[in-house]
């Protein structure tokens, strides 16, 4: 829906404050990434929506360069979607992509965003790499192009292909799956941006010109599975893609596969870990159980909760493509630096994730934190690489 179908509904917002926190109303802080970083009430929910009304919808405000930056440092989280107490909390993160949709129509996004989108829409992928590179992460690897009569279709995503850090979690799958027996395969040079962050910054026209082009892929090569490494391609696939591709996240199937004793974790990691949620696994998803249950299957895991967690879960910040564009900003008080300390403070000494972006987000501020001897960021995949017998 554009824009001036929610000009009613942004009215409504009166800037109760909910948005900004848990629903436990947690002592650790703010649970809004920006206006956490920022304490100003323009970069919380409600403060935005006042913003969009004045400028976007009556026109009484001329969006300006910082009105942008603001805009477009949200992570989308959906935390407030999460706390809102009124009918149209579902609707907060529709508002601020219609926003978007409207200052890309208008020329007005801020200048990394445009290279973000000008970069996906060049090479298929933002960082600018070249299609041929796309699986060399899976180089000296059994892991082999997608066939035929494969079941599933794994599909990496941008970030797990051409991300240094989180090209570990995309070889760390690939092995788990080719020891589960699984019939799999990739699609290489073949594979482009699903698009999710495309849609979250705006970019309507190359959004859906991404969804045409993966989905006449998956048709011509009769995928009907997919399983993904992201959150981020798992959301937008499966809500987003026609519903004839059945899709799962990585850790809904490794779930399955060892309950159904095709995966084997006898052999057990000795480790305190505590558990990092995503926001496209779980608020957008609803899915908080599959990642825990592989950890507690796992003989010597000692699994510690974080104050904050599941639907009360802190952004790492990358979100809305916040990972390349960082709009958001850094400093020591950045969402990713503080999700580092809060996983510190339980005493674990792994900080698990089920996210490429998250991995890549928290392996900057375990750096900049000087926790690298203390703290450890693992994706699940790598826990069960180690754990399987």
């Amino acid at each position: 829906m554009a824009l001036a179908d929610y000009k009613d509904m942004v009215h409504r917002c009166f800037r109760c404050g909910y948005c900004k926190f848990t629903s436990d109303y947690s002592y650790v802080g703010f649970n809004c990434p920006i206006y956490s970083k920022a304490r100003l009430e323009s970069y919380s929910p409600g403060g935005l929506m006042w913003l969009i009304y004045a400028s976007l919808v009556k026109g009484k405000l001329k969006p300006s360069k910082h009105f942008s930056e603001i805009l477009y440092s949200c992570t989308m989280c959906r935390n407030c979607s999460e706390e809102c107490k009124f009918q149209f909390h579902d609707d907060i993160v529709h508002v601020l992509k219609a926003a978007r949709e409207e200052m890309v129509d208008r020329q007005l996004m801020p200048p990394m965003v445009s290279q973000f989108l000008k970069n996906v829409y060049d090479y298929g992928n933002p960082y600018r790499e070249l299609k041929e590179n796309r699986d060399n992460w899976a180089e000296n690897t059994d892991i082999r192009h997608y066939e035929e009569d494969d079941e599933f279709l794994y599909y990496v995503g941008c970030v797990g292909s051409y991300d240094t850090v989180s090209q570990k979690a995309a070889r760390a799958l690939g092995n788990v799956l080719l020891r589960s027996g699984l019939s799999f395969g990739i699609l290489g040079s073949r594979e482009i941006c699903d698009g999710n962050e495309v849609d979250m910054l705006g970019e309507k026209g190359l959004f859906e010109f991404l969804k045409e082009e993966n989905t006449k892929t998956f048709k011509e090569l009769g995928v009907k599975k997919i399983v993904t490494l992201s959150p981020h391609s798992y959301n937008t696939l499966k809500n987003n893609y026609s519903d004839e591709f059945e899709v799962f996240h990585y850790t809904q199937l490794l779930r399955d596969l060892i309950k159904s004793g095709k995966l084997d974790v006898s052999r057990g990691f000795k480790a305190k870990v505590t558990y990092h949620d995503p926001c496209f696994l779980g608020r957008y998803n609803n899915e908080y159980d599959a990642p825990r249950e592989i950890l507690t299957a796992i003989p010597g895991i000692e699994l510690i909760e974080m104050e904050r967690t599941k639907e009360n879960s802190f952004c790492c910040g990358g979100g809305g493509g916040n990972f390349y564009t960082d709009v958001i900003g850094g400093g020591e008080n950045t969402p990713s630096r503080i999700r580092v300390r809060e996983a510190h403070e339980t005493g674990a000494s792994i900080l698990a994730v089920s996210c490429p972006v998250c991995m890549m987000m928290l392996e900057d501020a375990l750096k900049a934190e000087g926790l690298e001897n203390d703290l450890a960021i693992k994706d699940i995949s790598e826990i069960m690489d180690a754990a399987l017998a």
